[in-house]
């Protein structure tokens, strides 16, 4: 069975629960939401930031994990009334004054036995005589049956209690929404921006009879290696057990030239009349400093990091650089000063931007040319 419904990508989703919550909390809308995707594509993540932006308490339950009776409870004979009672489990929220969130994970992957149990929490939001706070926002997700994962259809009853949304890979959003603020390795995002075809690769490797995909999981994972393994030969094997040979290896080449040529940290302290000749003179290591630069930028750099990106802007005229004169420059440098501005922006950084020169500069230049 397929999932008529249009594809987004993961900030899309994030923006679409965020209006959910705030509907649920103002008493307007109250729903069940589905998370669809393929494995590694960061529905759980999108969840904890949600989360995180609330404070609600995230409870997580994997469904793959439990029985009826973990979700139901247990009986137990009330010998005074003669009835039966449920003791119910602890983990369901129900504290009305405690917001939460409860995340069914897995959902597509329960056993069948348990969805009878579920069909309560998504549409009644109870289980038994148990029912959840208003507080409570109630989200599931779960992979599909094509997408090599385990996976049981699902079925009208099921899919008629939930608002589903259909997520897919979209480079530019996980770079701006996932990679950049949680400071992935630059290495990572660079080499990202050039392929954006390998952020997720998992259709053509299941065409392919092969095990090991790229997802947005995976590169988080690579970003990781890339920190904290120093042994090259060692890292590039783990690197080729999270990624795929093929794709670890175009992107050991690249993570090569980026370590030779970036040296953020150095031209952050370097004299400005020295930086010149510090900047990397290929694509992918200027891509990379910029994500490096944006990382790096805070209250006591933010000055110095504004300087060293309005100098891409500039380098065309190194006379003595001459292999700058075939990369987008300005490109490269609009884009950098995006990343930043919005970082500026969401941290009080934006005072250092009014007092700059070099962005003075920048900002008259292109007004020069007719593009701001």
């Amino acid at each position: 069975m397929s999932l008529n419904t249009t594809a987004i990508s993961a900030g899309q989703a994030l923006e679409a629960l965020r209006l959910g919550y705030a509907e649920q909390k103002a008493g307007t809308m109250t729903a069940s939401w589905m998370l669809h995707g393929r494995p590694g594509i960061g529905k759980t993540d999108i969840v904890q930031q949600l989360a995180n932006e609330t404070g609600a308490k995230l409870v997580d339950l994997r469904l793959t994990t439990i029985e009826p009776q973990d979700l139901r409870g247990l009986p137990f004979y009330d010998h005074e009334t003669r009835r039966t009672v449920w003791y119910r489990p602890e983990d369901l929220p129900d504290d009305p004054a405690a917001p939460a969130i409860l995340f069914l994970d897995e959902l597509t992957a329960a056993a069948p036995t348990l969805q009878p149990t579920v069909y309560g929490l998504l549409q009644e939001r109870r289980v038994g005589r148990h029912r959840l706070p208003d507080t409570t926002f109630i989200v599931a997700a779960g992979n599909a049956v094509e997408d090599g994962a385990l996976a049981y259809e699902m079925g009208t009853a099921l899919s008629d209690r939930l608002i589903h949304l259909s997520i897919r890979a979209a480079a530019t959003d996980w770079l701006t929404g996932y990679a950049v603020p949680n400071g992935l390795h630059p290495a990572v995002t660079a080499f990202i921006r050039t392929r954006p075809d390998l952020l997720e690769t998992t259709e053509d490797t299941l065409r392919r009879g092969q095990m090991i995909a790229c997802t947005p999981r995976s590169w988080a994972r690579a970003s990781t290696i890339m920190y904290a393994v120093q042994d090259k030969m060692l890292r590039d094997i783990l690197l080729a057990g999270t990624l795929g040979e093929a794709p670890a290896a175009e992107f050991i080449l690249i993570a090569e030239d980026v370590a030779i040529s970036v040296q953020a940290t150095a031209m952050l302290e370097a004299k400005p009349s020295q930086r010149g000749a510090m900047y990397p003179a290929s694509l992918h290591g200027l891509t990379a400093l910029i994500y490096a630069l944006v990382t790096l930028a805070d209250k006591a750099h933010m000055a110095d990091v504004i300087d060293v990106m309005a100098g891409i802007g500039t380098l065309a005229q190194t006379e003595d650089r001459r292999e700058f004169a075939t990369l987008p420059l300005g490109e490269l440098c609009t884009y950098g000063f995006e990343l930043l501005i919005e970082k500026a922006l969401k941290h009080d950084l934006q005072e250092a931007f009014r007092t700059s020169q070099s962005y003075a500069a920048y900002v008259a230049d292109r007004q020069q040319r007719g593009l701001a």
